[in-house]
């Protein structure tokens, strides 16, 4: 029915995650409408998207060997947070609640061997940066319990505070669908573990 680039570019969409088949179409249909400078433009934004890496301190996305929050000298490097995957870092940063660092795990125990996890990397950065404290943002689901529990095992040897997000969030959900409200309270209502 179209040619045969267009649907390529739909099939692409339709790979993304909740793009179906219609709005991988619709997607496509808007970009076909659109000056051939802002196609021109937006192609080459997903081109440079190969050249983002990973932050060599806390694993978060970067351009470089830093990412803006570590390379950021007014962040409270005393507050570590860590979370599941460098998406959850958005909506925490989105609620304008938290100053300090983070560090990104990349997954879960349950889902991931604990050595495919940055967990080695996150002992060095303990025993190197002496944080005050450590609050364990994993997702409030059965691998976000057991990860949370399993940081807590490894994490209380160092002597430092540890806490969790309160159930300000909701049981099942992810910290990335969470509202900039329930972020907020959820931070500021952290419990010691």
């Amino acid at each position: 029915m179209y040619p045969q680039s267009f649907q390529k570019c739909i099939n692409h969409f339709h790979r993304l995650p909740g793009i179906g088949p219609k709005m991988a179409e619709r997607l496509v249909l808007h970009l076909y409408k659109q000056q051939p400078e802002t196609i021109d433009a937006f192609a080459s934004d997903l081109a440079a998207i190969k050249d983002i890496g990973t932050c060599k301190t806390c694993f978060n996305i970067a351009q470089g060997d830093a990412c803006v929050i570590c390379a950021d000298s007014n962040r409270d490097t005393s507050k570590l947070c860590i979370v599941e995957e460098a998406l959850d870092i958005i909506p925490i940063e989105r609620s304008r609640s938290f100053d300090g660092v983070y560090h990104v795990l990349g997954g879960t125990v349950d889902k991931k061997d604990t050595k495919t996890l940055s967990i080695t990397h996150l002992h060095h950065r303990l025993a190197t940066d002496a944080p005050q404290e450590i609050i364990i943002a994993t997702n409030f689901t059965t691998e976000g319990d057991m990860t949370a529990m399993y940081l807590h095992r490894e994490l209380k040897k160092y002597g430092i505070t540890i806490t969790r997000l309160l159930r300000g969030l909701a049981t099942g959900s992810d910290i990335e669908y969470a509202d900039d409200m329930t972020i907020r309270s959820a931070l500021t209502h952290r419990a010691q573990i």
